[in-house]
């Protein structure tokens, strides 16, 4: 099977000496390296925050309005119809 170049960029942290300590404790429990629990953790935490932050709560009233929306939506008025004018056709 051919290797695949991999773009592994190096990143530095400084972290007080009792928070490596914990990482290292943790890391031997785990059955991996610092490395691996580091960026494994790290970023299950960065997805966490980004669901969090890109997802749209709505209440059930908000929501049967999205969704009715959908289901019949408004024509269009005069600002939208010219804005539309403006694009470029979509096939050629």
């Amino acid at each position: 099977m051919p290797r695949v170049a991999v773009d592994n960029s190096r990143m530095s942290l400084r972290i007080p000496a009792n928070d490596k300590q914990t990482l290292l404790r943790a890391v031997a429990y785990s059955n991996t390296d610092l490395t691996d629990f580091v960026l494994r953790n790290a970023v299950a935490a960065a997805k966490a925050v980004i669901a969090n932050a890109e997802k749209v709560k709505l209440s059930g009233r908000d929501s049967l309005a999205v969704l009715d929306a959908l289901e019949n939506p408004p024509k269009p008025n005069a600002k939208l119809l010219r804005a539309a004018s403006a694009l470029p056709p979509l096939v050629e």
